[in-house]
């Protein structure tokens, strides 16, 4: 550290150009943490601990293709089998096409295998007697400054009513909270009553869109898991059944291969990165060849002029890298409070700042490594010579 003001003198003896280069690696590292931030919001619907108890049967060709109200009594048969709900993906979106809601017609007890869904009692009873009523997850109902006792209207993106409009009014009898473990936008959530939907669909058809099954002992998934499977085999509603977590990992993944396209991204900052800072660095060492020379002349080894250049370009990386995810740290809460909840990212992880100082390290010793070797390599008599 004796060197330090050496360090940080040749750092910034060109301010302009090392602080152009500080606002590049700052939006990088800024990138960095707030994309992993977005990763992790997919992934956490499958690490969720709730949902360990349950599975998910659908169609096995297509999320989309239905399966018959029938196969609910012959699933509740199998042994293991605690209990059977179903839902209906609704596609609703609340006044203006940008206000998407993500909507579910849902059967009778489908919410009692949820313990991760906190209604209020008299808001359950009040849901059960109510035929268009609806409950709405605290975050959902915050965004929209929805309360018990108001009538909203949904227009489903999918389904019209029987009357030939496309405009669902809901009556809100329930405002439920989600519990910590609960998977992440699991109180972004809208129920409603899947008789509602069945009457008033402009569809008709008495199919639903997936079964949700509570398995008494979660060690027994897998058989359980075969023997629905094995219900509708050969059949032309044949089955997929995967665990909750698997579910909800395959749902995410009809918008796209998050984890890949975060990686192109990176990839690509990091890249452009490298030859940014490279550039930078090159240029640094080329401007200050017969300062190296000096130092050599008065007694600095070889290896200490590259330990000083290369200590230099990593600096440069931990400074701004270390910014960047800080002002990422800051910035992921903001974007989920100013979104109302719709936006639920993540705070950047312990395990994502590690990732990024690593990262830090190993692009300032790949970008600092040539102009290093040049520095160490150059003689004393052709550098003061300006050859």
């Amino acid at each position: 550290m004796k060197y330090l003001h050496l360090i940080w003198a040749a750092l910034f003896r060109r301010k302009a150009r090392t602080f152009l280069t500080l606002v590049s690696i700052i939006a990088a590292f800024l990138l960095f943490g707030l994309l992993n931030s977005v990763r992790a919001a997919f992934d956490s619907g499958s690490q969720s601990l709730a949902g360990v108890d349950r599975l998910i049967v659908s169609s096995r060709y297509s999320i989309i293709q239905g399966l018959p109200q029938s196969l609910q009594a012959r699933i509740a048969n199998v042994s293991g089998v605690q209990a059977v709900g179903h839902a209906n993906w609704f596609g609703g979106v609340y006044q203006d096409p940008r206000n998407f809601v993500l909507s579910f017609a849902i059967s009778s007890h489908y919410l009692d295998m949820f313990p991760e869904i906190r209604l209020p009692v008299a808001q359950r009873k009040a849901f059960d007697e109510t035929r268009a009523g609806a409950v709405v997850g605290a975050a959902l109902a915050k965004r929209y400054h929805w309360k018990v006792g108001d009538q909203i209207p949904l227009q489903s993106t999918i389904f019209p009513q029987k009357n030939g409009g496309k405009t669902w009014p809901f009556d809100i009898v329930g405002i439920f909270k989600a519990t910590p473990d609960a998977a992440n936008g699991t109180d972004q959530v809208f129920y409603f009553h899947w008789k509602y939907f069945y009457e008033a669909n402009a569809f008709g058809g008495s199919d639903v869109g997936w079964y949700v099954v509570k398995v008494a002992n979660p060690a027994d998934s897998d058989r359980v898991a075969q023997a629905i499977d094995a219900i509708s085999a050969n059949s032309d509603h044949e089955t997929k059944t995967q665990t909750e977590s698997a579910f909800n990992a395959s749902f995410a993944k009809q918008l796209g291969n998050i984890g890949l396209i975060v990686g192109a991204i990176m990839a690509a900052v990091f890249f452009t990165l490298i030859l940014l800072t490279g550039n930078t660095m090159a240029q640094a060492v080329r401007e200050r060849i017969p300062e190296l020379a000096v130092l050599k002349t008065i007694g600095f080894s070889s290896r200490s002029v590259l330990g000083l250049v290369l200590a230099e370009s990593v600096l440069l990386l931990l400074i701004g890298g270390v910014l960047g995810m800080a002002l990422a740290t800051a910035v992921a809460p903001g974007i989920s409070k100013g979104s109302g909840g719709l936006v639920q990212l993540p705070p950047v992880s312990s395990g994502n700042w590690i990732e990024g100082i690593g990262l830090m390290i190993l692009i300032g010793i790949l970008v600092g490594v040539l102009p290093a070797l040049r520095g160490m390599r150059l003689k004393i008599v052709d550098a003061l010579a300006g050859r």
